[in-house]
């Protein structure tokens, strides 16, 4: 499971002209999944970006996560992360997981998320996840802050 994380002052998606999801001051993750993906890949990537220390404290110093300044997290699903471009100039999706391993994985790697920040203030964790719309042809805009933009991949954890 592959996710590019961006730190955003704030980030929307709109489906067919309708927000599906909108945060302020968080993170916007791409979320691009693989066959090979598992339910502990999600959870490994969803502990991870809840502790990542990626804001900055009282002295300008990244040693904040998202869950210790109350942020947001929308998370966009994108089978374009396991493009391959080695041959010719038309990418192949062949290493994206097809929809019906997908999308059970995206919907777990939400509620995953939401576990992970679940006791941290604002108490509400399902109003901090946001989402877009699986399968859908989505609009996502952001402002990028920093920029921080990680790429993170469970299959490279070690």
């Amino acid at each position: 499971m592959r996710v590019v994380l961006q730190r955003v002052s704030s980030a929307r998606v709109t489906v067919d002209g309708r927000v599906t999801g909108e945060i302020g001051r968080g993170l916007l993750l791409l979320q691009g999944i693989e066959p090979a993906d598992t339910a502990a890949d999600g959870e490994w990537l969803a502990q991870k970006i809840a502790k990542l220390r990626i804001f900055a404290d009282a002295d300008g110093q990244m040693n904040r996560s998202v869950a210790d300044i109350g942020g947001g997290i929308l998370v966009v699903s994108q089978f374009t992360l396991h493009a391959s471009t080695a041959k010719g100039t038309r990418p192949s999706f062949h290493a994206a997981a097809r929809p019906e391993h997908a999308r059970p994985l995206y919907e777990q790697f939400i509620a995953q998320l939401r576990a992970a920040l679940a006791g941290s203030p604002p108490s509400d964790a399902t109003e901090r996840v946001q989402t877009g719309e699986f399968g859908a042809m989505m609009q996502v805009s952001l402002v990028n802050d920093g920029p921080v933009t990680l790429i993170l991949d469970s299959k490279t954890r070690d």
